[in-house]
């Protein structure tokens, strides 16, 4: 086991696990964002630049500090290593620059946006952002255009984290989608306007970071704070058939993968469970879901109920009403 140092907290990890991974088992606020890594995706991370963190001590055999700030979700932890993330004034000042640099061409969609009140760009946005833009130039924009039956891409709001792309490669038999030309002007889409249809495309929604995939059969329905995610399953030939059912009373809305505290899809889901049973009858509801994200859906507090109770300013007594 290895020995790393994490804003002063020092927590043991295996060999081989980066900066990121041994910060998660920390957790709490030494953990820093991470727009493109993805735990269940091989060769995720390093595009985004959010996790940047500064290594002050190399390990314990070489002292010395890393010179430039290195991407915690690519570094493997050495034993001995001491790493800063909030602590460092380096670590956000930079940081704050890249969420600049990432709504640099990134709309105003959040009233509109499907993605908001589970958008990690928000998050960020929100901890790192500054009141006002110092650009004048103009933003790019692309046309929304649909990459299949069930998803709409809208490419002005993409950030590029590739992880849609890992998806197909990895869930999928072939890839029809994909980054195309360079610089600023590179996007994701599809060569010559094929429809991606597979069986597994639906988790490209899952685990894009931000509202730039969309599913088409949820769009401008209700605002996801007003919905009461439950656990479901049911039996699935295709998938494991253990899913997040977003439900305004009685009423399917949509259903997504179970997400971990990170955001992380636990188990990719099959297109037929997701877009296609849309009946509480077709699944077997287990309970409310447990929201630990920092996010407003935990707001509604639907897990328990609380009685109403009667404050009595000058006795200081709390009396539950009865109704």
């Amino acid at each position: 086991m290895l020995k790393v140092t994490i804003d002063n907290i020092q927590v043991e990890v295996e060999e081989g696990a980066t900066i990121l991974q041994a910060a998660r088992k920390i957790g709490g606020k030494v953990v820093p964002p991470a727009m493109c890594y993805y735990s269940k995706l091989q060769g995720t991370g390093g595009k985004c630049r959010t996790c940047l963190v500064k290594v002050a001590q190399s390990s314990s055999k070489d002292p010395r500090p890393v010179p430039k700030l290195v991407a915690s979700c690519s570094t493997p932890v050495q034993d001995g290593m001491v790493v800063q993330n909030l602590t460092s004034p380096e670590v956000v000042e930079a940081r704050r620059g890249v969420v600049e640099f990432l709504l640099f061409n990134h709309p105003l969609d959040c009233p509109v946006c499907d993605q908001a009140g589970e958008c990690d760009l928000q998050d960020l946005s929100f901890g790192f952002g500054m009141d006002g833009t110092v650009t004048e130039e103009e933003r790019r924009e692309f046309p929304v255009t649909d990459i299949g039956e069930y998803i709409k891409l809208h490419m002005n709001r993409c950030i590029l984290c590739y992880r849609c792309v890992y998806v197909a490669d990895q869930l999928t038999d072939h890839r029809l989608h994909g980054v195309l030309y360079r610089g600023d002007a590179s996007e994701i889409g599809t060569f010559i306007a094929n429809a991606v249809d597979n069986e597994f495309s639906g988790n490209m929604i899952d685990v894009c970071p931000v509202g730039a995939l969309t599913d088409k059969t949820f769009r401008f329905k209700s605002r996801i704070w007003y919905l009461k995610p439950m656990d479901a399953h049911r039996e699935c030939a295709k998938c494991s058939g253990k899913v997040a059912v977003w439900m305004f009373g009685n009423e399917i809305y949509r259903v997504t993968g179970r997400k971990d505290r990170y955001g992380e899809v636990e188990e990719f889901i099959c297109n037929e469970c997701r877009f296609e049973k849309k009946d509480p009858a077709d699944w077997t509801i287990e309970g409310p879901r447990h929201i630990k994200r920092q996010s407003v859906i935990s707001a509604n507090h639907y897990e328990e109920m609380k009685k109403q109770s009667l404050i009595k300013p000058i006795e200081g007594i709390v009396e539950p009403l009865d109704f």
